[in-house]
């Protein structure tokens, strides 16, 4: 059986805020905005693995009323993502995903994403495919107001 999960985040950007997609901190002076550390592609990986499984959503798991998860750390959602997938007894067999940003540029950060994605998931790098893309300037992601994420979670048993 393989099942096909896809997720999707949008966080606000401000100056003095930490930016981290991927879990991976990110030099800029603009950081997303979110109850917790604002990382979007995780937060698109976590719903794309939790809606394969039908497992509901990150805001179910993870409610932003709970103060537990103030500033916490994303790694922590996806780590219980692949909990719940595998308590489910599926594997993770691929994750496709773009993070939709106008700046900076992250080619030079996706290897590492890559890899921390890859061995939080327990699977190989090549099967954790991360793009990066932008709108052109078009709309609130254009005009730097904010970040974007979507990802594709195959699984299967």
């Amino acid at each position: 059986m393989v099942k096909t999960g896809i997720g999707y985040d949008v966080h606000p950007l401000a100056e003095g805020e930490t930016l981290i997609i991927g879990g991976v901190k990110i030099d800029s002076p603009i950081g997303s905005v979110g109850h917790s550390d604002g990382d979007v592609l995780l937060h698109a990986i976590v719903d794309a693995l939790l809606g394969a499984a039908n497992l509901g959503d990150i805001g179910q798991h993870f409610p932003d009323s709970d103060e537990r998860w103030k500033g916490k750390d994303s790694i922590h959602f996806l780590k219980h993502a692949v909990k719940l997938v595998h308590d489910q007894r599926f594997e993770i067999d691929y994750i496709d995903s773009t993070v939709i940003l106008e700046e900076p540029k992250l080619a030079d950060i996706i290897p590492e994403m890559i890899q921390k994605i890859a061995h939080t998931l327990h699977i190989d790098e090549s099967s954790v495919s991360i793009k990066a893309t932008t709108t052109d300037k078009m709309g609130f992601i254009g005009r730097g107001e904010g970040v974007g994420a979507v990802a594709v979670a195959t699984i299967s048993k």
